[in-house]
């Protein structure tokens, strides 16, 4: 039966190439393909790598040339009488019927694969994911198959070539528009999840993203069964033809018709299988990641996941509804009894629509939704709820989608990575439940508590008050912890070789109280467990509350119970200028992002420290610290903390023009003490993002103003080897714009005993320029708006530094020490008007001044310096977000990426690295467009050359053949 099919098979392929006509409808397709791909989706303009527009179209395409190929395949037969011939020789109607669709299907094969130079161009241009690409040529075959039979049994019911090209078009284009988003937004989302389910098309789109579902591929496979068996029960009632009725008959109606029940009849079966699929994706993008599923599985009590969606919502939502669906079954497979998922529409139920108003804040959103004929608003409800005990987060529509817009009419909505939303709210609440319990509920491993304190007749007497109210703290937390809390208390001034371990190791040096009083004393705490140990920062105020927030901070750093706090040390809380809202530009965009995830702590550190709780210190565009300030942040440094530093020696800040001024931040010498400096000038590089730039065009004699993006080199585009592949901080981030940004400079000898890493650097035509006028000149010098420097080379923009540091008061008396007016009041107010800078500022009542210095840091100090004050910047932030019609959070994931890294959360980075961050193409080569495109069309005519030349071979191989058997004859 094989051979007999394949033979019937060869014969159909070569009928179909034996007239120009299977030529015409390939070059036709292709013809169309590559229109739509570069001009009707504005491939270039679009400025992603990746082939959504080939298969966006697709299935419209093999509609009609599916339609045009299957035409002629039993309609010719029964046109030129040779159907009767078919149905009476040897060869049963089954084997004609396999035959010709194997023959329809390669002839489909061949017009697909004559289409791989275009997801082969896009690999050449960026970063192209394979994973969607191969599943949309498996979703396109599995299509065409689909799609081949209907045409095949539509031919086989008439003798018209015209009447079966149309009728197979209506068919086929009625399983594409039954998913299609036009019709599913006239309905709500439960029947729209039915039509999805039917619609040829919305199962397409579903392996396209890289998906192989078995549900969808059976489906496909069900409607190629189920026609043609309809194909082979029409060519038997052919042959039936003038006969009467007969129990033959009904058997044969009753075996297709069973048939195809069981056929259709197993996709309601299989629908309830979820785990039956294949991730193709880079990263696996729509497979719950193993921190998500460790996070469940810390679940003590029932989750609950509700998705609050209303059936009349915006067109560009309605889609994104049953991907969201998808996701949060997932959630519920992967928790079993511990996860409850529901969705809701409160439009529905007055009851939930009152609950999630009042009780979680969620109320509907006015989209606006024009159409042809009129213009409404649509209250609506895109809204997703994660409730664990008395604790919830709730994500809303900006959290989970991504807009993209190239114009006011043409916009891509699209969800962003709604994994770590969700899963980062999954932890929020579930770390916030835990953290209203003790401290040691979710602690580990025993930890050890260590105080190096010196006798009471050595302690000033503010501190023996101090150190009766440590030994109440430490005997109640030993109570709580129920053994998992060990208290060690050693005296320095008793072991002189302990004194110097301590100096050695620690940095810990004996303190004094003033410069007045300088009679040493040992008052230093340390927590750890078998694998770190960590400094207990000594509390503003030491009586028994403040000992023992201090250490209960500390017992929550070792425990993965509670959300991590980050200070903040931002534009408008430090510095000279703060107290008059200047100095700085405001953070709020990065601080909501963060603040999903992480305690937000504004802190100015005029204290001189950085305070209790903070488990990383961030500070961002600095101005005029003083010496507490930089005494703070080098004392957090050097108790093994994290130092996120935005800085740099220009400031621009932008509105109707690109303003600079020098800003001395105050830690100029505290960098270069560990070998860090800044480049002359700031980094211009032709890798670049844009400036909307307004240019005056004459059009007809008139003179007209447009505004146009053009490139801008002080917003310099980091990208491949700009991103540090090795690090987790940079290894997702795919592209990340980096404005007005100065180079960082790095003394090799000063870091020998450092581990230093490259997070981000420029391109290698970049250049360094001290000018002040930052507004471009495109009259002379179209291309970038500035000269070309004249030495070019790669620049450090951010860089990690990891070891240990030496304090830069190593030596020094502490800022925190009271002048010599104040000294007779150490612990009330200051009797003088001393110098801010110099350290002479009051201390509060019930403070203690201690004169302690950490001259050295364990190994876990961490320095992460970025050269840009703009980065964070919410002008700049947004600036490049209209320039590239999105809303941008690149700085923000960065960010996050580093407090996630410094913090060791690798569960949440590891979701991150696995988000759809945008695959651009490459800048350089966009400048070539027409090239790539031309390349395109010329590489489809060479495949349909060569097709038409094999083919031509073929046939004169055939020809001799005939002669030579008629000569022999």
């Amino acid at each position: 039966m094989l051979h007999k099919v394949l033979a019937i098979a060869r014969k159909e392929l070569v009928g179909f190439f034996a007239s120009p006509a299977a030529f015409l409808f390939l070059a036709t397709f292709l013809g169309v393909t590559l229109f739509v791909f570069f001009w009707v989706a504005a491939f270039f303009e679009r400025n992603l790598a990746d082939v959504r527009p080939l298969f966006q179209w697709m299935p419209v395409l093999l509609i009609f040339l599916v339609a045009a190929l299957t035409m002629r395949a039993w309609a010719e037969e029964r046109r030129a009488g040779t159907l009767e011939l078919l149905l009476t020789s040897p060869t049963g109607p089954a084997e004609h019927v396999l035959g010709k669709f194997l023959g329809c299907m390669a002839l489909v094969l061949i017009a697909l694969l004559l289409t791989l130079p275009l997801p082969i161009t896009v690999s050449l241009l960026g970063p192209l994911d394979w994973g969607p690409v191969i599943g949309g040529y498996a979703a396109a075959v599995a299509l065409a198959a689909a799609y081949v039979a209907i045409g095949l049994w539509v031919s086989c019911r008439t003798d018209n070539q015209i009447v079966s090209l149309i009728l197979t078009v209506i068919i086929a284009g009625a399983f594409y528009l039954i998913g299609a988003d036009t019709l599913t937004s006239l309905v709500g989302y439960r029947a729209a999840a039915w039509l999805h389910a039917l619609g040829a098309g919305s199962r397409f789109s579903s392996i396209t993203r890289g998906v192989l579902d078995l549900r969808d591929l059976y489906y496909y496979f069900s409607i190629t069964a189920v026609f043609l068996a309809l194909n082979r029960l029409s060519l038997e009632k052919l042959r039936w033809a003038g006969n009467p009725a007969s129990a033959d008959h009904r058997r044969w109606y009753w075996g297709v018709g069973l048939l195809c029940a069981n056929m259709l009849g197993a996709n309601l079966w299989l629908d309830q299988i979820g785990w039956a699929r294949v991730d193709l994706t880079a990263g696996r993008l729509y497979t719950l990641s193993d921190a998500t599923r460790n996070y469940l599985a810390e679940l003590q009590e029932p989750l609950l996941i509700r998705g609050y969606f209303s059936a009349a919502t915006h067109p560009l939502l309605a889609p994104l509804v049953p991907q969201l669906r998808d996701l949060l079954q997932e959630y519920a497979v992967a928790g079993g009894s511990r996860v409850h998922v529901e969705f809701v529409d409160p439009h529905d139920d007055p009851s939930i629509e009152a609950e999630a108003g009042s009780r979680y804040g969620i109320r509907p959103v006015p989209f606006q939704v024009a159409s042809k004929y009129q213009a409404s608003v649509v209250n609506s409800y895109f809204d997703v709820l994660i409730a664990y005990g008395d604790q919830y987060q709730v994500l809303n529509y900006r959290d989970l989608i991504d807009v993209k817009s190239q114009s006011d009419r043409d916009l891509s909505v699209e969800l962003k990575n709604p994994e770590y939303a969700i899963t980062g709210a999954i932890r929020k609440v579930l770390l916030s439940y835990q953290g209203g319990g003790g401290p040691f509920e979710t602690v580990h491993e025993p930890l050890t508590f260590t105080g190096y304190l010196s006798g009471a007749q050595n302690l000033p007497e503010q501190l023996q008050s101090a150190r009766k109210a440590l030994d109440a703290v430490l005997q109640q937390l030993e109570k709580e912890a129920g053994g998992k809390f060990k208290v060690v208390l050693q005296n320095p001034d008793d072991d002189p070789a302990l004194a110097a371990r301590l100096t050695r190791d620690y940095g810990f040096r004996p303190m004094v109280v003033s410069l007045l009083d300088s009679r040493p004393f040992w008052f230093y705490m340390t927590l750890g467990d078998r694998r770190q140990t960590e400094q207990v920062p000594l509390p503003a105020t030491l009586d028994q509350a403040g000992l023992k927030a201090a250490l209960e901070a500390a017992v929550k750093r070792f425990s993965p119970g509670f959300l991590k706090t980050v200070a903040v040390l931002g534009p408008h809380n430090g510095g000279p200028m703060a107290a008059f809202g200047g100095g700085g530009q405001n953070i709020s965009v990065l601080r909501d992002g963060m603040s999903a995830s992480v305690h937000w702590l504004d802190a100015d550190l005029t204290s001189g420290q950085v305070p209790a709780e903070a488990d990383l210190l961030m500070v961002l565009d600095p101005e005029g610290l003083d010496s507490r300030q930089v005494f703070a942040i080098d004392q957090f440094l050097m108790q093994g903390g994290s130092v996120v530093l935005a800085t740099a020696p220009t400031d621009v800040s932008i509105g109707q023009s690109v303003v600079t001024r020098p800003v001395n931040s105050g830690l100029e010498q505290w960098l270069a003490g560990f070998g860090v400096s800044f480049g002359k000038g700031l980094v211009l590089d032709p890798q670049s993002g844009a400036l909307p730039i307004p240019v005056e065009r004459n059009v007809g004699g008139y003179t007209v103003n447009e505004v146009e993006l053009l490139r801008y080199p002080y917003i310099i585009d980091v990208r491949n080897q700009g991103l540090n592949r090795h690090s987790p901080i940079t290894a997702s981030l795919g592209q990340m714009d980096v404005p007005w940004a100065a180079s960082l400079v790095l003394d090799a000898d000063r870091n020998k005993s450092r581990k230093v890493t490259q997070l981000l650097r420029s391109s290698d035509g970049s250049w360094l320029s001290d000018a002040t006028d930052l507004l471009p000149d495109y009259e002379r010098y179209p291309d970038l708006g500035f000269a070309a420097g004249a030495s070019t080379a790669p620049q450090s923009l951010a860089l990690m530094l990891e070891g240990q540091f030496d304090s830069y008061f190593k030596g020094k008396p502490s800022p925190l020490l009271p002048s010599e007016s104040a000294a007779g009041k150490v612990g009330g107010k200051s009797a003088g008007k001393g110098n801010p800078h110099d350290g002479d500022q009051s201390q509060g009542s019930g403070h203690l001044a201690i004169g302690g210095v950490i001259e050295r840091s364990p190994d876990s100090a961490r320095l992460i310096v970025i050269g840009s004050t703009s980065l964070f910047s919410d002008p700049v932030i947004n600036l490049i977000g209209e320039t590239q019609g999105t809303r941008y959070l690149k700085p923000v994931e960065f960010a996050q990426n580093i407090v996630d890294w410094a913090l060791e959360d690798q569960g949440l980075l590891s979701i991150r690295s696995r988000g759809h961050f945008a695959r651009t193409l490459s800048p350089l080569s966009r400048k070539r467009e027409q090239f790539w495109e031309y390349l395109n069309y010329g590489l489809a005519l060479g495949g349909l050359t060569l097709v038409w030349l094999f083919n031509r071979q073929r046939r004169r191989r055939l020809a001799a053949r005939h002669r030579q058997l008629l000569q022999e004859g």
